[in-house]
């Protein structure tokens, strides 16, 4: 049985609770969840920011991998599972101020191997700021 919205709430407070590198995500707005999909929405802060003045590709890239993790989980049927491939493109920059949404497919679940896209666009105009693929190992749960 799949999980929704609430399960990828409290999955997020669990992990920001903990005080460790996950509290980067501690002002995301849970949009949607369930059936191997995750949306999430948030502001660029300060705290986002590269020395350039723009959304840091780390931060994106942990975005990719974090979201895409939701994502997957909601299926209720698989663990977390690990990272095995993460790639991601950057397309274009955000700034202080933007809203960005992230969203979050699970393309495929095997026995072993997750497959997963996520996509990050601007909400006001809707262009592409970076697209990743991220493949997971998952255990049995």
């Amino acid at each position: 049985m799949g999980k929704g919205i609430d399960f990828v709430k409290a999955i997020l407070k669990n992990t920001i609770e903990k005080k460790g590198f996950d509290q980067c995500l501690k002002n995301f707005n849970v949009v949607s969840a369930g059936n191997g999909n995750c949306k999430v929405e948030f502001t660029v802060a300060e705290e986002h920011l590269n020395a350039g003045g723009t959304l840091h590709g780390g931060f994106t890239t942990t975005l990719v991998d974090c979201i895409s993790g939701c994502a997957l989980m909601t299926r209720g049927d698989v663990a977390p599972g690990v990272s095995v491939d993460l790639h991601v493109s950057f397309m274009k920059a955000a700034f202080p101020g933007d809203v960005v949404i992230v969203d979050a497919k699970t393309i495929r679940a095997g026995r072993t191997l997750a497959f997963l896209e996520v996509e990050l666009r601007k909400k006001d105009e809707g262009s592409v700021i970076a697209q990743g693929q991220h493949t997971k190992f998952i255990g049995q749960i």
